[in-house]
């Protein structure tokens, strides 16, 4: 039997991908574990093996498709099995379900013909005379009451229409997607292709036919979620000029959806300071060479990781996430910090995972080494899931402060904008003095639910005390 290769779960809560590369061809011979097409997902860029060795019979997606876990990909004859000689196989198969559906439908009708045979002989013990007369009144009573039974037949057909069918529709990936962008429900849509096959063409069919239908019938039911709210239609650009047209590709487009979610669920606050990083950075000047010969890379988010988590420890709200039906605060034991990563294909953000266990020289190495395999799409889906808590750090690129969105399901995030010299007032209005310092812009995003301005504001100050003294800040826990 031919093997379907379908599309893994990779766990995580992902549920979808698009193919970026497909490497093999129908009638190619492949081995067990070669790889077979390159997919990505919200989290990664990741290569498909294949299960078995043998033969590649039918690949049932393009590049560019979106399909979603459970959908088949390729499909491969396994060692010893011919291409034909399982066609035929697959031919007496249909022939063969095709004839019993057929006797299953025969006899059906057979049975109905002998139940109606039986109704009209079956013996009343009425006399003939009055046995008319009842029939009479019941025709009458029939007549009577058209719109009756126009409804009640309507009402049976429509919902006869109407009945979802059980099972797994059989769909292409490029079908699903259209269904998803159309937001039609598949086991709603009466098939036309082979074997009861959803095309996109039925799909379409549905959707207009929806459209069509009085906004009562519309309704979403109490039980269910509300669809996603779609956006106003966009006019036709290219009436005012030359347009070019660009697919939102996966990672961009799980990027949309994410903060679309959290901005929409989550009520965002902001507190802001600045802090007095002069010392950090002759600090980190003194040192970086050293933390070079080891492999790490001594930047300014590494001492703000280790900032971070000693202010977390001290308010462990911030490290958390918020469940709306259970109304708890899930407070989280351990601390995996989410540093938002500039890659060519979007902004990505890999965990370092129990940060408050590792040295100033092992976060050094490993964030250096986590945004090199992140910018060259060599992380995995573990890489980029369970942060308790993210920081972002923009100041390389420039600006003076922004607002970070809080990366969903977590409740703050911390940014970090370009540090510069400044001329500093110290002393009081009767006795100060200018001086230049390098002051660094930090931005708190908070969920406002869970979290208070007051408690924002004592820990973005936890964090400023830290960063404005290295030796504070070594001696964290």
């Amino acid at each position: 039997m031919p093997v379907k290769f379908k599309m893994p779960d990779p766990g995580e809560g992902i549920h979808e991908a698009e193919i970026l590369e497909i490497l093999v061809a129908e009638g190619d011979r492949v081995e067990e574990d070669q790889p077979l097409m390159r997919i990505e997902t919200d989290k990664a860029d990741v290569e498909l093996p294949s299960p078995v060795s043998g033969t590649v019979k039918q690949i049932l997606v393009s590049e560019g498709d979106v399909v979603e876990v459970g959908d088949v990909l390729v499909v491969i004859l396994e060692e010893g099995e011919d291409q034909d000689e399982e066609q035929v196989k697959e031919d007496k198969a249909d022939d063969r379900a095709s004839s019993e559906k057929e006797q299953q439908a025969g006899n059906e009708e057979e049975r109905k013909k002998q139940e109606r045979r039986s109704e009209d002989t079956k013996d009343t013990g009425e006399e003939p005379k009055k046995k008319k007369t009842r029939e009479k009144k019941a025709a009458e009573k029939k007549e009577s009451k058209p719109e009756e039974k126009s409804a009640t037949e309507a009402q049976k057909s429509g919902s006869d229409k109407e009945a979802p069918r059980k099972g797994p529709v059989p769909a292409t990936p490029a079908t699903r997607r259209l269904a998803r962008e159309l937001d039609v429900a598949l086991d709603q849509v009466e098939p036309s292709g082979p074997g009861g096959r959803v095309t996109p063409e039925d799909v379409k069919a549905h959707a207009e036919g929806d459209q069509k239908k009085p906004q009562k019938e519309k309704e979403t039911p109490a039980a269910v979620e509300p669809a996603e709210t779609e956006g106003p239609e966009l006019p036709d650009f290219s009436q005012w000029g030359e347009v070019e047209r660009t697919p939102l590709r996966s990672i961009r487009r799980a990027t949309a959806k994410r903060m679309a979610l959290a901005w929409t669920e989550i009520p965002h606050v902001t507190h802001e300071d600045l802090a007095d990083i002069t010392e950090l950075e002759k600090f980190r000047q003194d040192n970086k060479d050293d933390i070079d010969n080891q492999g790490g890379a001594l930047t300014l988010t590494v001492f703000a990781i280790k900032a971070a988590v000693a202010a977390l420890k001290a308010y462990p709200r911030f490290n958390a996430s918020l469940d709306i039906e259970a109304g708890e605060i899930i407070s989280k034991k351990y601390f995996h910090i989410g540093v938002a990563v500039d890659t060519d294909r979007g902004l990505l953000v890999p965990v370092v995972r129990d940060a408050d266990c590792k040295s100033m020289v092992e976060l050094a190495r490993e964030v250096n080494e986590l945004a090199e395999r992140t910018r060259q799409g060599e992380v995995e889906p573990r890489d980029m899931s369970g942060g308790t808590f993210t920081i972002t750090n923009v100041g390389p690129l420039g600006g003076t402060g922004f607002t970070p969105i809080i990366n969903f399901p977590q409740v703050a995030i911390l940014g970090l904008a370009r540090a510069r010299l400044q001329p500093m007032i110290r002393g009081d209005i009767n006795d100060f003095d200018v001086v230049p310092r390098l002051m660094l812009p930090l931005v708190l995003g908070f969920d406002h639910r869970i979290v208070d301005g007051a408690d924002a504001a004592r820990f973005l100050g936890e964090v400023i005390r830290l960063l404005e003294s290295p030796e504070n800040l070594m001696l964290s826990q």
